[in-house]
């Protein structure tokens, strides 16, 4: 129940104004939508997440680009994992005299400098214009250049 409240109409006659001292208010939410759970988007499985995505796009919600690399991540996630197993075979399949000391310390190197370009492209998505989508991919697609690389440099 609102009091004191004033509805306005705009239409291509002007506006019109209307006073009502109580006029009860049907508003279509539920309680649930009135918290904002940081961790919302760990909740819910890949359907519901673009559902609610859909959903905070049309009520004009800010902020949607957290939740679109949450969903393009989820598919680009199994690849990672797959780049990063063969530039890791690729590098352990080098023979040297020396051991295997540095072979370990490159892996390492890679997949370090992987993790902080996904991190850096994570935050150009969140918090600049970089695109969601590029967001989740770009790293993939660099780190596939460079097994391609190390597959092919690699001596057989």
């Amino acid at each position: 129940m609102a009091t004191n409240v004033v509805e306005r109409f705009v239409d291509s006659l002007g506006e019109r104004v209307k006073y009502y001292t109580e006029k009860d208010v049907k508003l279509n939410i539920l309680p649930t939508e009135l918290i904002r759970d940081e961790y919302q988007k760990d909740k819910l499985t890949t359907p519901q997440l673009i559902d609610f995505i859909k959903k905070e796009e049309l009520r004009g919600t800010e902020g949607l680009n957290t939740l679109k690399v949450e969903l393009y991540k989820r598919s680009a996630t199994p690849f990672t994992v797959l780049l990063l197993t063969i530039i890791g075979a690729v590098i352990a399949c080098r023979k040297t005299r020396g051991g295997s000391g540095l072979h370990m310390a490159l892996g390492i190197l890679i997949a370090a400098v992987f993790i902080i370009a996904d991190q850096f492209s994570t935050v150009f998505a969140v918090k600049g214009n970089f695109s969601p989508f590029l967001a989740a991919w770009l790293p993939n697609i660099v780190f596939f250049c460079v097994a391609v690389r190390l597959y092919f440099t690699t001596p057989k």
